[in-house]
């Protein structure tokens, strides 16, 4: 069975949001379904601070329901590029009382990820698809769902902690763009997980010459990139960042540490080292709060 929930990022898209979201996440949001924009609006209407808060009346009542087990990406962080949307998958239980209709038409609920203080207000937000559930019991609903990150729609200050919280709104017939909120049931359950949006890294690796006598020195160049989400592209981080230089003996499937160095201008990465034998050279970035780690591909030297 399916459950009808809110689809993509909804902040900053809806002609009746006054939401602080940046000027160019808000020009660039896609619009969303009325129904879903309408659910969204009420859930985060309960801050009071909206332009849908104060255009209608009435307050929504508690919902009889709640989130549990909540997992964002399986527990990993959400990593970004520059161009492909990242589907985050999220599972849910959704505990609900016997005389809450989960399936009906004008029930909205899902998980969704947010930049901010708090669910009602997040400066920028995005929600989950449609999620699958199975309801055995009647009370509760054990569910799967997508969230869709489009790295159109952020800007590189959004890289960094999140949270994750569950809400659900039942409008038992009411208008969804003009609802008696008296009459309108809303869940929210903040926050159910933390993680981090990350900007994508990428490292490359040259070691050279090749081959090279045993003894010589061997130059490792390399660069470190990531993810410029204010200009689609990949771009150098700022000098100082640290990276490992690797090396797998011809035979091991294990690297060691060689030496740690740090980043010049653009990301560029240059050192030495003596040929000792047969192998693979390559660096590695841990990573920081607003960027993944990555690490390079290896890059073989054959030692003479």
């Amino acid at each position: 069975m399916r459950i009808r929930a809110t689809v993509a990022a909804v902040s900053g898209a809806l002609a009746l949001s006054a939401l602080a979201v940046p000027a160019a996440q808000a020009a660039d949001t896609p619009k969303v379904p009325a129904s879903i924009a309408a659910a969204s609006q009420v859930a985060h209407s309960l801050g009071g601070t909206t332009t849908f808060a104060s255009s209608v009346s009435g307050t929504p009542y508690e919902l009889d329901a709640s989130f549990s087990n909540v997992k964002v990406n399986n527990a990993k962080n959400v990593v970004v590029g520059t161009t492909a949307v990242v589907k985050v998958p999220v599972s849910f239980t959704l505990n609900h009382a016997a005389d809450v209709d989960i399936y009906a038409d004008d029930f909205f609920g899902g998980i969704e990820i947010y930049r901010g203080t708090d669910y009602v207000n997040a400066i920028w937000w995005f929600d989950s698809g449609d999620a699958t559930c199975s309801d055995p019991s009647g009370t509760s609903a054990s569910c799967t769902a997508t969230i869709a990150v489009d790295p159109a729609e952020l800007l590189n200050e959004d890289a960094g902690s999140w949270k994750a919280a569950g809400f659900a709104v039942a409008f038992n017939d009411e208008d969804l763009e003009n609802p008696n909120l008296d009459n309108v049931g809303v869940a929210i359950t903040d926050k159910t997980n933390s993680l981090k949006v990350q900007r994508l890294s990428k490292l490359t690796v040259n070691a050279s010459p090749e081959p090279v006598k045993k003894g010589k020195t061997i130059t490792v160049t390399g660069k470190l990139t990531r993810a410029d989400w204010n200009n689609t592209k990949y771009a150098g981080l700022p000098a100082g960042q640290a990276v490992k230089l690797q090396f797998r003996k011809k035979g091991s499937s294990t690297y060691t540490t060689v030496k740690t160095i740090k980043t010049t201008t653009g990301g560029a990465l240059k050192t030495t080292v003596k040929a000792a034998s047969d192998g693979y050279w390559r660096y590695a970035y841990a990573g920081i709060t607003s960027t993944a780690p990555s690490t390079a591909t290896g890059d073989y030297v054959d030692v003479k």
